[in-house]
């Protein structure tokens, strides 16, 4: 985004009346301004108010900015108190995020997608999956920042569908049909674990700290040939699962299964506002996630 001089209050000029920016547009600013020079490594960062104040933007889009440039290492000491600090030295991820980054393993690129949503008051996370370990893995890093008081969302809302206990699934399957209920209850267990310490793990959030949680999840009647990650209407992350054949060890044998490995699966991001084609990704992608909650999916217990 290029922004009006004449909105380059950190420069000392007056801010004139125009559309909100998004939280992206804020971020790409601050970047170009970091790789120019015009903020040097070291230096400090304006304020959040005096940022919100210069791009007529919430405190929590300014947060959500400033934790996409910590996730790239071009800021360091990114708290809600004292200013942030450009980082020092190239640091190993200067490349673009958001629909212009080449895709990473979800492992990799998820995690400061999800730090970046939680800087919203009203945090909102849609997930379609096999399991769901990705999204517990990148709750990690929002999580601590929540106890450390560094994000202070006011409310959580979580929805997860996730393939039913009795359909036959697609993936995970054992090469060797007479393995295959062994495969079954693997996976079963490893979808009911993830699924208790995910919702464990947000809802004890009101008891530490008093935020309004709602942790729910329901059943599909398939196997998800792809894994979706919707963040508060604004983002669609999308990967497929790639199947393979792999060696499992399940109750003490060494098994061949036709499987994915999910934390791997190359995730391309898609964003409101961004063009056309994004923007038409995430709505479309909003009203398929919707579409299946209120209509073939149906209650589901994490239990075996």
């Amino acid at each position: 985004m290029s922004v009006d001089p004449e909105l380059a209050a950190v420069n000392g000029r007056k801010r004139s009346q125009r559309p909100q920016a998004s939280h992206r547009e804020v971020a790409d600013e601050l970047r170009t301004r970091i790789r120019s020079g015009v903020l040097r490594p070291g230096q400090r960062m304006p304020t959040q108010a005096k940022l919100a104040d210069e791009f007529g933007v919430e405190r929590g889009a300014v947060r959500q900015a400033l934790r996409i440039l910590q996730s790239e290492h071009l800021l360091i000491n990114v708290s809600k108190g004292a200013p942030a600090t450009v980082a020092q030295g190239p640091g190993p991820a200067r490349s673009a995020v958001g629909a212009a980054a080449a895709p990473q393993p979800t492992m990799v690129a998820l995690t400061p997608r999800i730090e970046a949503a939680f800087a919203a008051s009203h945090v909102r996370i849609d997930a379609l999956c096999l399991t769901s370990v990705s999204l517990n893995l990148a709750l990690g890093g929002p999580l601590r920042l929540i106890h450390a008081g560094s994000l202070e969302p006011a409310k959580i809302d979580v929805r997860v569908l996730l393939p039913g206990r009795n359909i036959d699934l697609a993936f995970p399957t054992a090469v060797d049909a007479s393995a295959e209920d062994a495969v079954h209850d693997r996976w079963l267990a490893q979808r009911n674990a993830q699924g208790q310490v995910l919702r464990h793990n947000l809802q004890a959030l009101r008891a530490t700290h008093g935020i309004d949680v709602h942790v729910t999840f329901r059943a599909l009647p398939f196997t998800p040939p792809v894994k979706l990650y919707l963040l508060n209407g604004a983002e669609a992350l999308f990967a497929y699962y790639t199947l393979g054949r792999h060696e499992r060890e399940i109750d003490h044998e060494h098994l061949q299964t036709y499987d994915a490995e999910g934390t791997r699966s190359m995730l391309f991001a898609f964003e409101q506002g961004a063009g056309l084609r994004d923007t038409t990704f995430v709505d479309q992608s909003t009203r398929w996630f919707d579409a299946l909650w209120e209509t073939i999916s149906s209650e589901l217990h994490l239990t075996s």
